[in-house]
């Protein structure tokens, strides 16, 4: 949409289902997440063409991101715990509190930037507000596409 580059959309089931036809040449090139092709660029298996964070990954320094060809470009993933809508308050301040001390864990917090991920320790209410941002950038993006769910 920034770019005005008509790409076609290629819907899988699975990422493993999309790798493979990238790495045969069935496709390519598909926007994933890192952790889930880290090991593939590791290996030489993919070439990295870009990250599509706001700043380059500490993994791979010498890959640019988008914005740096798309002033403004960017798409990152932040996934969260979540819990039942009616859970108390009080358990769900106590398990923020714990996981947020776990990811301030030099191991933890290493271990995950390894796999690909960036640590966000935040509260219910930022990482609410987060999604919603989110969700508007996005609803956006499929109401220009056009993309219906099939």
């Amino acid at each position: 949409m920034m770019a005005d580059v008509n790409l076609v959309h290629v819907p899988y089931r699975a990422t493993a289902m999309a790798l493979n036809d990238l790495i045969s040449g069935r496709v390519e090139a598909i926007f994933d997440n890192l952790p889930t092709s880290l090991e593939y660029i590791r290996a030489g298996t993919l070439r990295a063409l870009a990250v599509t964070t706001t700043s380059r990954s500490e993994l791979l320094p010498n890959i640019p991101t988008v914005g740096d060809f798309l002033p403004g470009y960017e798409a990152s993933a932040a996934p969260g715990i979540g819990a039942p809508r009616n859970t108390p308050v009080e358990i769900i301040d106590k398990l923020n509190r714990e996981i947020n001390v776990a990811l301030a864990d030099p191991k933890v917090k290493a271990r995950l930037v390894d796999l690909g991920g960036t640590v966000l320790a935040l509260s219910p209410s930022d990482y609410g507000k987060l999604n919603a941002a989110e969700i508007e950038k996005w609803a956006k993006v499929v109401k220009f596409s056009g993309a219906r769910p099939d």
